[in-house]
Parts: C-alpha cells; sequence; structure tokens
C-alpha cells in the first residue's frame, strides 16, 4: 500500500510581492491626482504647475528607500524600540508647540518646520502607538484581561490623543483612539474589559465636541452646510458639487473644475473629491477595491502570522492605513462632520507617505516569515513490485 508523506513548504518565502506591487502603483497613481489636482495652484501661488508633484515625488523616493529598508530588517528586533519609539513620538508631538519650531496653518499647529520641508509628527505617532501596543501586548499575554493589565496602553494612547487635540487635530485623534480599541480588542481582553474601555472612549466624543466652538460649527456644517455656503460648510459643499458633477464615469483625468481654487485643499485632504470628479464611481469603486485589497492583504499576513508580536504588529499597521482610508471618505462624502485627513498613499504630504510606505515593507518583512504550510507529497512510483510465496 502506498503511503503518503506530508512534506512542509515554505509560504510566503518571497514575501507577499502583490502587496507591495499594488503600495507602488497607488504611490505613482498619488502623484498623477496630485498633478492633476494642484496644476493650477501650484502655477498660480508657486510659479511652477509641478510644484506640489516634485515634493511628493521626493517623498516617494524617501518612502521607497524606508520600505527596501524594512522589507529587509527582521521586524522581530522592532520589539527593542518600543519605548524609544513612544518617547520620539511623544518629543516630536510636543516640539510642534515650541515657538520657532512649530508651524502653524489655518490655525492649526501640527508641523515642524525643518527648512524648507515640514514634519507631520502625528503621523509617526499612529504607527509608534501600534508598534508599543504590539510589543507590551505580546509580552503581557495574561494581563490583558484586566484594566490594569491594559492600562500602559491605554496611558501612551490617551498620551498621544491629548498632544493631537491640542494642535488641534480631531480627525488623527480619532484615528488613534479607534486604533487603541481596535488593537485593545485584538489582544485577547475579555468583553467586559472591554466594555469598561469603550464607554469612556464613546463619552470623550461629544465632550470634545463640545470642549471647542469651532467644532461645534463644523458639526452645525455637517448637519446643514447650506446654512453657511461661504463659511464654516463651504468645503463641504464644493466637495459634493464634485462628487456630483463626476457621475457614474468622471468629467476625465485633468478635468475638474473644483481644483481651481473652488475646492480648498484639493491636492491634500480633499483630493478624493478631485478623483470622484474626474473618475466617477467607477473609478472611485476601483480604486476603494484596491484600498480594500491592501487592507486584506495586510490583515492576511497578520492571521497567518505565527507569533504574537508579528500578528499585533501587521494588524496594527494595517488598521492605521484602513481607519484613515475610511475616515477621510467619510468626511469627503459628507457622512461624518469635515476635518482635516490626508488619503494615505495618496495626498499630497511627505510625512504620511513615507512613515506608510514604511510601514508597507515592515507588513512584507512580518509575510516573508509566515509559518510553513503542509502539502501532500505522493511518493515516487515503484518500479519493482516483489511477490513471496507463504
Amino acid at each position: 500500500m502506498r503511503s503518503v508523506k506530508l512534506a512542509p513548504r515554505r509560504a510566503g518565502g518571497r514575501g507577499d510581492i502583490p502587496l507591495l506591487v499594488c503600495v507602488c502603483l497607488m504611490v505613482c497613481f498619488g502623484c498623477v491626482m496630485i498633478y492633476s489636482a494642484s496644476s493650477y495652484v501650484g502655477k498660480v501661488q508657486y510659479g511652477d504647475s509641478l510644484y506640489f508633484v516634485k515634493k511628493q515625488l521626493l517623498g516617494a523616493v524617501a518612502g521607497g528607500a524606508l520600505m527596501a529598508f524594512f522589507a529587509f530588517f527582521p521586524y522581530k528586533k522592532l520589539q527593542k524600540f518600543k519605548y524609544a519609539a513612544v518617547a520620539a513620538a511623544a518629543a516630536l508631538l510636543a516640539l510642534v508647540f515650541v515657538p520657532g519650531i512649530g508651524v502653524t496653518n489655518y490655525g492649526a499647529t501640527r508641523w515642524i518646520g525643518l527648512g524648507a520641508f515640514t514634519v507631520q509628527p502625528s503621523e509617526i505617532a499612529k504607527y509608534a502607538y501600534a508598534l508599543f501596543a504590539a510589543a507590551y501586548f505580546s509580552q503581557n499575554a495574561k494581563k490583558v484581561r484586566t484594566v490594569k493589565g491594559v492600562l500602559p496602553v491605554l496611558a501612551v494612547g490617551a498620551l498621544f490623543c491629548v498632544l493631537v487635540i491640542l494642535e488641534p487635530n480631531m480627525s488623527i485623534t480619532m484615528c488613534l483612539g479607534l486604533l487603541m480599541l481596535a488593537l485593545v480588542f485584538l489582544s485577547g481582553t475579555n468583553l467586559k474589559t472591554f466594555a469598561v474601555i469603550l464607554v469612556p472612549c464613546a463619552l470623550a466624543v461629544p465632550a470634545l465636541i463640545i470642549a471647542e466652538p469651532y467644532r461645534l460649527q463644523r458639526l452645525s456644517a455637517f448637519l446643514d452646510p447650506w446654512s453657511s455656503p461661504q463659511d464654516e460648510g463651504y468645503q463641504l459643499i464644493q466637495s459634493l458639487y464634485a462628487l456630483g458633477n463626476g457621475g457614474f464615469f468622471g468629467v476625465g483625468l485633468f478635468n475638474s473644475t473644483q481644483k481651481y481654487r473652488f475646492l480648498p485643499f484639493a491636492e491634500s485632504d480633499f483630493i478624493l473629491s478631485v478623483m470622484g470628479e474626474e473618475l466617477g464611481f467607477c473609478g472611485l469603486f476601483v480604486f476603494f477595491a484596491a484600498c480594500a485589497f491592501i487592507v486584506w492583504r495586510g490583515m492576511r499576513i497578520a492571521r497567518r502570522c505565527n507569533d504574537r508580536f508579528g500578528y499585533l504588529l501587521a494588524a496594527g499597521f494595517t488598521l492605521v492605513y484602513g481607519i484613515q482610508v475610511a475616515i477621510n471618505a467619510l468626511v469627503v462624502s459628507g457622512t461624518i462632520p469635515p476635518t482635516g485627513l490626508p488619503l494615505p498613499l495618496i495626498s499630497s504630504g511627505n510625512t504620511s507617505l513615507m512613515v506608510t510606505m514604511a510601514s508597507m515593507g515592515v507588513l512584507y518583512n512580518i509575510s516573508k516569515g509566515q509559518a510553513p504550510r503542509l502539502t501532500l507529497k505522493a511518493p515516487a512510483p515503484y518500479n519493482k513490485i516483489s511477490y513471496s510465496r507463504a
């Protein structure tokens, strides 16, 4: 009787190539859309229609280098940097408030000035927090069932949220809050502990809105943007005009009218509106399918990882990307109150682009060390059959 042997086969030895290909295509697509959305403003304001594209290309090159580095840097060594990452992110967030270092635009101080370039620390803080939470939960697996056990992760998350909301930046605060809840849930805590954490977080949202008058104005504009069409409701109305003008198939690439200084931040926070106008519903459907593909591949990498740290790190980095895409889409479509938030890999902004590409390099690195799968291996056929008499 023939036997069937089980032979181990490396799964993902080459890593998740489709993920990297999709990320690179998204970055290239983002540069095209930035040119379309910003060429007029760049020409009028800076005398160069390629002004924003050139900056984005520099970010893409630097991001590509970071992605390549982390694709080959053993991800398990990142666990050693959990405290350093938190300290660096907190220091950068605090530097934003130092006069002469922090850069203020449109009433918000969210950037650090480095000569001709600026750095947005809140974009770095999201990934630093995901790294810290993954490292802590992997090293303290037995403590996650109690509130006391998850308190260090909650404390770091609260610290980052406070520093970010003081900038002020409600959108990144929401991202950090949702990321914190998601990672606590994925850590394996029980439902009772999760509920104790969830309730105060949910109550904090209306409290933060009420605390600042401008947030109440934005909420009012969200509920009825046409009540203040030249003030708080202006940006949302222009975004809706762009999406409505796009229809099913769009007006064609580079043919948007809203980008001619009608829609503020067309190349950054509201670039999705220009995409909807030029590419239509069909174009946005393909784009969101690509976003869903990245999220699916990231969560697939997390699910297949054979160690707890890699699982939580891959899930955390994937969630940062997915949450930010979802919030940006909800804002642009008028589903939630307007707030500034870049579209990852697409919007103009080097900090967001570079750290997102670096995180994708980490995901690829995790995918290279997936647990081996077992495959059926049939033995070579018998060449001789012998008989023996009893």
